[in-house]
């Protein structure tokens, strides 16, 4: 865990109305009210009390002048309006346990009976009893267990790796995994664009061939690199033709074939990919310069039969290139009045789920220049944790490439934060002190973000405390199907915003945390409040710089701040919606990160059209 501040700021107000007032002192240290002061004479009721005297003017009363503020600690409270109570987790370094052979292993934790955290070295033990340090439920703990699970472990961090002695499921080849082209051959991939030859002349290709060449290539590359890998292959328009790994009879959906969800699901799930590539290259190069384009644009079926298919092998891979919007069959996305389109979104988070609970990843790529309806499409590969990107004939072939890297670390993984109770997760469903989130699958370089505060009730009871511990719990299966359950335990000091300093925070985990949460709020429709912390960011980035020169990889962040700036001052949400450019940008920043700096070059978008005006649902009105 990578917290953005070294301390965790107690008096933080979502609000932006600044710091809570200061809560009152114990009773204890309370001042005892006079007893000197002469008691109101009692008069018998039927004596009527005497008439008030005269009031004196009405002077206000006579305070002395307030002491004048210092200047550093006004210009701290300023500087943070922004909430700097973030943690940054390394999800691709934490499910890499390859790297982790240094850690303790154990067989399972003791957890809290009430919010599931576990016995650390933060915990205290007295006769047998575990007072919970999150919750403050008391758990009865073995004297063995005791040993086990805290034994020399004393400190202030620890970091465990939980292996059970034994896997419900069976062991897996780490190459026994599926990658699935799913192609657009429909009419609009005729669409020439003209490129420079190896001679230096010129001709036109259309999009066809260049994804016909950008595939061969691909298989090539596997086949060097990956030999035992399976290859398949989909093709869309009309009709969905399911190819396979080309050595078995195509299978053809079509009409009907097209929107019955569990149909299509069970056909993608029943073909069979025997082969691997190494057995199959020929017979995939076959298939792939046979194809013509025509017809329609039945991408929503495609992509399902595509993902059951990969089903079978967690790890696998679908990678979708379109040119278009899908006009056929489910997911169909063209803006008419009928019921389908209300339910375009719902299909592709459905099947979104369903590919995170199979361990398949979906990347997502469309050609520059055309209208694919992006913002829908690519929750495919949000959620699944592929990519999302736009190419061009020139770019194509090294995008799938990529998209085709075997660089799966674990499936299933689900992130457990706990923090005190009293604090909570802003942005987050459940308003507690406990967060679980579902990633599903894991690739290299993933990080994610998470904001947390004080309720203000808390805030007095924290700033008695010294430190506050948090905990990180992730599950997750490794390549091989093993079972991991991975536990950090840390603590950190408490403070108040007008104590910290700019030498006490990580721009790197700040700018990280504006690009995903403002990006997340921008796909939400939430585009007022990715303003607003956008904002937040920028003007805490003026503060910083004039105590300290920014640095070089500190102004990429500022870069990603300007691109969805202007990204969101140029959406109204009555009237626009984002374009597959703009909506681009944003599933990268979602899955921005502190080691990667291939989003850096994002400002450019501000020269491009961002946004699009809705179209009329219906023709001519």
């Amino acid at each position: 865990m990578e917290f953005a501040c070294s301390h965790v700021v107690c008096n933080w107000r979502p609000d932006g109305a600044g710091s809570a007032p200061p809560p009152l002192p114990p009773r204890r240290f309370r001042k005892p009210r006079p007893t000197s002061l002469p008691l109101p004479p009692v008069r018998p009721p039927s004596h009527p009390p005497p008439p008030p005297p005269s009031q004196p003017p009405n002077h206000p009363p006579s305070f002395p002048p307030p002491v004048p503020p210092r200047a550093d600690k006004l210009e701290g409270e300023s500087r943070l309006e922004s909430n700097v109570n973030v943690v940054l987790l390394s999800i691709g370094k934490l499910v890499d346990i390859s790297q982790a052979s240094g850690l303790e292993t154990f067989q399972s934790p003791v957890i809290c009976g009430k919010c599931s955290a576990a016995l650390s070295c933060l915990s205290s033990l007295q006769q047998n009893m575990w007072l919970c340090e999150f919750c403050g439920c008391e758990n009865s703990v073995n004297d063995g267990l005791q040993r086990v699970c805290v034994g020399q472990r004393a400190g202030v961090h620890t970091d465990d790796l939980y292996l059970p002695s034994q896997s419900d499921d069976d062991y897996q080849n780490l190459e026994d995994t599926l990658v699935v082209f799913c192609v657009d051959i429909s009419g609009s991939m005729s669409v020439t664009t003209e490129v420079a030859s190896s001679s230096g002349s010129k001709k036109y290709i259309s999009r066809l061939e260049g994804m016909q060449d950008a595939l061969q290539r691909a298989l090539s590359t596997l086949l060097q690199q990956s030999p035992h890998r399976r290859v398949a292959l989909v093709t869309f328009n009309n009709e969905v033709v399911i190819y396979g790994d080309g050595t078995s009879t195509p299978l053809t959906l079509r009409d009907w074939g097209l929107v019955d969800y569990d149909h299509i699901w069970e056909q993608g799930v029943a073909y069979s990919i025997p082969h691997c590539i190494a057995e199959t290259h020929q017979q995939l190069l076959h298939r792939i310069k046979e194809l013509k384009e025509h017809g329609a644009t039945s991408l929503g079926p495609a992509a399902l039969a595509s993902v059951a298919m990969a089903s079978r092998y967690p790890g696998s891979k679908v990678i979708l290139c379109t040119d278009g919007k899908a006009n056929i069959g489910l997911g169909t996305m063209e803006e008419t009045s009928s019921l389908s389109s209300s339910l375009t979104p719902y299909f592709y988070q459905k099947l979104a789920q369903q590919a995170v609970g199979s361990g398949v990843i979906i990347s997502v790529m469309t050609f520059e220049g055309t209208d694919c309806s992006l913002a829908d499409v690519g929750r495919l590969a949000d959620t699944t944790g592929g990519r999302v990107n736009m190419v061009s004939i020139g770019t194509v072939a090294t995008e799938i490439q990529l998209a085709s890297i075997d660089n799966v670390l674990a499936t299933g993984v689900t992130a457990t934060l706990l923090a005190p109770d009293g604090v909570y997760f802003p942005y987050e469903d459940e308003n507690n002190h406990k967060l679980v989130k579902t990633i599903g699958n894991v690739t290299k370089g993933l990080e994610l973000t998470i904001q947390f505060a004080i309720k203000p009730e808390f805030m007095g009871v924290f700033l008695k405390r010294e430190t506050l511990p948090f905990q990180l719990q992730l599950s997750f299966k490794t390549r091989d199907l093993q079972k991991v359950t991975r536990i950090i335990t840390e603590q950190r000091p408490v403070a108040i915003k007008s104590q910290i300093s700019t030498e006490s925070l990580n721009m790197a985990v700040l700018g990280v945390h504006c690009a995903q949460l403002c990006a997340s709020l921008t796909m939400e429709g939430r585009v007022q409040e990715a303003q607003r912390q956008l904002k937040a960011q920028q003007d805490l980035v003026d503060q910083i710089s004039k105590h300290r020169p920014i640095q070089q990889e500190e102004s990429i962040y500022g870069n990603w701040v300007n691109a969805m700036t202007t990204i969101c001052d140029d959406i109204t949400t009555e009237s626009q919606t984002l374009s597959d450019e703009a909506a681009k940008v944003m599933y990268q920043m979602k899955r921005a990160s502190s080691v990667d700096c291939t989003y850096s070059n994002t400002a450019e978008v501000q020269r491009k059209p961002l946004w699009k005006k809705k179209k009329a649902l219906v023709e001519g009105t």
